[in-house]
């Protein structure tokens, strides 16, 4: 005799059933959460929500929300859900002001976040959320400033040094040579944060199996689980929690911990001093007195977070960014030969040497950078979680307590009321007259409001540095292998080229 029925195997059928109307009538319990209030909403679809594509690894966030922003003309804003939990995407400028700038105290902590019990992965600026967060910014904003950049230079002159030798021992006399391009440039980028970071000389051009680079390689591989895990990250923080993701992955962890460590052990030892982030965090670690925060001690893995941080987050965007420039520059032969004049005019007029002010005087390659990141933003689109209820001024919404909001970079980049023609790569974009009579919030590559990007100098200066070093020796062209147009990478949490992979010819020139 069966539990149910006269037979098993009908028991079986009716307990599936229920487990799946159970399930089901759980699942889309959320539905219309936006309608009842009277807010359009996409229709969503039950276990997926409006997530599908993303989820099955065919389309990347940011383009997916780039299409909810192109397809809701004229909205302020939107409501979507990610599985079953309703989401609010923001369209109006005014709305994006608001959350991330003038009522930033409503909307001050992200919804992303890593697993708290991942420390290195949870405590860093990125993910750690108020007050811990603002105490932990304020003790890290001198490491960015002018001043500690400049002493940083020389630091970064080395590696300069290093991807100069690299290039000349390529031989790129004659037709040149194919190079991936974004292997190149995200070599050059984890020196730099090696050397700035944790004091090392890593040199990722003479070792191609340095650690430094393989575990940095590691931890933005997105093969279709470590993709699940990103994606996890940005959208699905319970299931984070649930299944103790580790936000840099397991052996980049280990890596980080034991190298830091180390490093630290030794300069405190020696008392050496090289204008470095590990000697902002000993500083920390000794002289701190917020012993106070609940969610934040500087020590231990803590105050490893924020140099992993910084490792992972330095050498991903700037590297990206600059493969990105140079694909546009191979593009359109004219803007490169117009920013490679610059690059010469300012080299001749220092005897040739690369000097902190003169990176930071060229304007068109200030310009080119500007819609660079316009085009291919890192990570495109910014998300922000209502703290406390809010009353959105003007508009007949209210925010509840706990809801995520989500703000399209890419689709205001790509607005053509604000970028006419936004396909085009069109520098110009950036010059002083366009950039005086654009509204704000409309552009913000590196976020906006008081949570932007620390290290916004940091990473413009490591791109332009590349830019100005590759294109003073080298011509980039479009060669057999490059894919155009490019190809944004559908498993990328963020912005890059198809399977991390973009490869263009480059042909070594002599000075004009």
């Amino acid at each position: 005799m069966a539990l149910i029925t006269a037979y098993w195997g009908l028991d079986g059928m009716i307990i599936l059933m229920t487990l799946i109307i159970t399930a089901y009538l759980y699942m889309t319990r959320k539905f219309k959460y936006w309608k009842k209030r009277g807010i359009l909403e996409i229709t969503p679809i039950p276990f997926f929500g409006n997530f599908k594509e993303c989820l099955l690894q065919k389309k990347a966030p940011a383009y997916f929300l780039k299409d909810i922003y192109d397809e809701m003309k004229d909205l302020p804003y939107v409501g979507f859900y990610v599985l079953d939990k309703p989401f609010l995407l923001v369209r109006n400028r005014e709305l994006v002001k608001n959350i991330l700038v003038k009522d930033f105290s409503y909307f001050s902590d992200r919804y992303n976040t890593a697993d708290p019990i991942d420390r290195i992965g949870y405590a860093n600026l990125f993910f750690i959320r108020n007050p811990a967060w603002k105490v932990i910014r304020t003790k890290l904003t001198p490491f960015f400033t002018s001043g500690k950049m400049k002493k940083m230079f020389d630091l970064m002159l080395i590696c300069v040094k290093n991807l100069d030798e690299y290039l000349d021992a390529l031989e790129l006399e004659g037709n040149g040579k194919t190079i991936e391009v974004r292997e190149l440039t995200a070599k050059f980028a984890t020196d730099i944060i090696g050397s700035t970071a944790y004091g090392l000389d890593v040199n990722s051009f003479k070792d191609p199996n340095a650690e430094f680079r393989k575990y940095g390689k590691m931890i933005f591989q997105y093969d279709t689980y470590r993709a699940f895990e990103m994606l996890a990250i940005f959208f699905l923080p319970t299931l984070v929690r649930l299944t103790r993701i580790k936000m840099f992955g397991k052996e980049p962890t280990d890596f980080m911990r034991k190298v830091f460590w180390e490093t630290l052990t030794q300069r405190m030892k020696s008392g050496l001093k090289r204008n470095d982030l590990v000697d902002i965090l000993l500083e920390l670690k000794n002289n701190n007195n917020d012993n106070d925060l609940k969610d934040f001690t500087f020590d231990g893995d803590d105050l490893l977070a924020q140099a992993a941080s910084f490792f992972s987050a330095g050498f991903e965007t700037s590297s990206t960014t600059t493969t990105f420039a140079l694909y546009e520059l191979a593009m359109q032969p004219e803007i490169q030969n117009a920013l490679r004049k610059e690059i010469f005019e300012a080299l001749e007029k220092s005897n040739g040497k690369i000097t902190y002010d003169m990176v930071w005087s060229l304007p068109y390659l200030d310009m080119v950078m500007s819609e660079t990141l316009r085009m291919y933003p890192p990570l495109g689109y910014i998300n922000r979680m209502a703290n406390q209820t809010y009353k959105v001024p003007e508009f007949n919404l209210v925010i509840e307590k706990g809801t995520p909001c989500y703000i399209s970079m890419l689709g205001l980049h790509y607005d053509p009321e604000y970028f006419p023609n936004p396909n085009k790569f069109d520098p110009e974009r950036f010059n002083e007259e366009n950039k005086r009579n654009r509204p704000s919030c409309v552009y913000f590559p590196f976020g906006e409001g008081p949570h932007a990007c620390i290290g916004n100098r940091f990473g413009l200066l490591q791109t332009k540095l590349t830019l100005l070093k590759i294109l003073s020796k080298c011509e980039v062209t479009l060669c057999k292998e490059t894919l155009v147009p490019v190809v944004i990478d559908p498993k990328g949490a963020m912005t890059v080229p198809l399977d991390g992979v973009l490869h263009l010819n480059f042909r070594k020139v002599n000075a004009i």
